[in-house]
């Protein structure tokens, strides 16, 4: 007995020990860290506090409330003052690879070049203040799949984001490469997305949603930078985005649409895509659908100023000039209307037609076609993580909500162009600037 007793005894103990052990793991994960904000941007409530603690624990923000003390069970980040806002998320970037001024630049660089270019264009969009951003396409398939995946895993800093992995067009159109010699070969993996009937839509599709996109994006209409191509003319067919998005419903997923021409805009409506790109040349029966179907508009009001600016410096397409002047103050006056229609609306810029990391530059566009400083805040946070269907983990400097956080040197309320003055940017709990 004595010795079942001593073995009994050595087994509890070890037992114990190892509860012990994985305790101490556990209370070790649980990391717990405070920020004070100065000025806090609730978002939720379109209002601003003064003077809050936030607590954060394993990343997430457990409480919110007034500041009376620095606390005693976890180091405190000393933003009292700094407006702090949600981390900004931008919902039409182009992440991989370099700025493309000829319609020939994505045939100069390999897909591994791609990537590691992305890498830096990820980091520079992280530290200009966007924690979350949804890729909307890039020429040679799958690569954000892949930038997206070495952000999750560690490997290289960048913000949260949601992927396409290609462009869905027909031969010849707006996500196609065009305007080269005919004897010219174009690699197998920039096209990819190319559907040539209603079938052919969904084994695209398919093959997109399998390897594990979270959005499919159509070319619905021409483009302003591809060349041969009308951005106010129809090109996939209601039918084959129809077959698209009934295979992406299996997968749990949603479709945007690149839509300057209000009929390829309607036809996309009518198909069931969650959101319009663009939206250059909307009419009015095309935002009362949008209205009244909650489809999202994104529309990247700042772009054409860009392009008309450096365009011109350097000798860009004619035809592509033509069609930016075509659709840039069109776009504007869209953009105004569906504010005050009530269009659901949220941020994003087309970042890759302009240098990564001005993507705040659009939000005074914002404001001058008829938002408030607010309202354009808003469409950049928690609008934007409806839009992904993330703003339980995002959006929002709240309980529950992941540690995003940017903290600026001026008053975006009052002035938005301060919202460009990024003091620090926090991800997750940590300071990532």
């Amino acid at each position: 007995m004595n010795k079942l007793s001593a073995k009994s005894q050595a087994a509890s103990a070890f037992i114990t020990a190892i509860a012990l052990f994985f305790l101490a793991i556990s209370g070790a994960a649980a990391e717990t860290s405070y920020v004070r904000a100065g000025r806090l941007v609730d978002v939720e409530k379109g209002v601003v506090l003064k003077d809050q603690l936030i607590r954060i624990e394993d990343g997430r923000i457990t409480s919110v409330s007034g500041f009376t003390g620095a606390p005693a069970d976890g180091p405190l980040t000393d933003w009292s003052a700094y407006m702090v806002l949600p981390g900004l998320m931008d919902m039409h970037t182009h992440l991989v690879g370099g700025l493309q001024s000829h319609i020939a630049d994505p045939l100069t660089t390999t897909g591994a070049e791609d990537v590691l270019i992305g890498a830096a264009n990820a980091r520079r969009t992280l530290e200009a203040g966007f924690t979350t951003v949804r890729d909307v396409g890039a020429w040679r398939a799958l690569t954000d799949v892949a930038l997206r995946d070495a952000i999750n895993n560690g490997y290289v800093p960048g913000p949260r984001m949601a992927v396409a992995g290609g462009y869905l067009t027909v031969p010849g159109g707006g996500g196609a490469i065009t305007g080269l010699a005919d004897d010219v070969g174009i690699p197998a993996d920039m096209t990819r997305g190319i559907i040539a009937n209603v079938d052919d839509a969904r084994e695209k599709a398919r093959y997109f949603l399998q390897h594990h996109v979270d959005w499919l994006k159509f070319i619905a209409t021409g483009a302003v930078l591809t060349l041969g191509t009308d951005p106010g003319a129809p090109e996939l067919s209601e039918e084959e985005m129809r077959a698209a998005i009934e295979e992406a419903k299996r997968y749990g997923k949603f479709a945007t649409a690149h839509a300057h021409g209000a009929e390829g805009a309607k036809m996309a409506i009518r198909a069931g895509v969650r959101s319009i790109e663009h939206g250059s040349l909307l009419d009015d029966e095309a935002l009362k659908m949008m209205k009244s179907r909650g489809v999202w508009l994104v529309a990247d009001i700042y772009n054409g100023d860009y392009i008309n600016e450096i365009g011109a410096r350097d000798g860009w397409p004619e035809e592509t000039m033509q069609k930016n002047r075509d659709t840039t103050d069109t776009q504007r006056e869209v953009f105004r209307k569906a504010v005050k229609m009530g269009v659901k609306i949220a941020y994003g810029t087309d970042s890759g037609v302009y240098p990564h990391g001005d993507n705040a530059n659009q939000f005074p566009y914002m404001v001058k076609y008829g938002m408030t400083p607010m309202q354009a805040i808003q469409s950049a946070t928690i609008s934007s993580a409806t839009l992904l269907g993330w703003e339980k983990d995002i959006g929002a400097v709240s309980p529950g909500h992941y540690a995003d956080m940017v903290a600026i040197d001026g008053d975006a309320i009052a002035n938005i162009e301060d919202i460009k003055k990024v003091h620090a940017v926090m991800k997750s709990g940590e300071i990532v600037k």
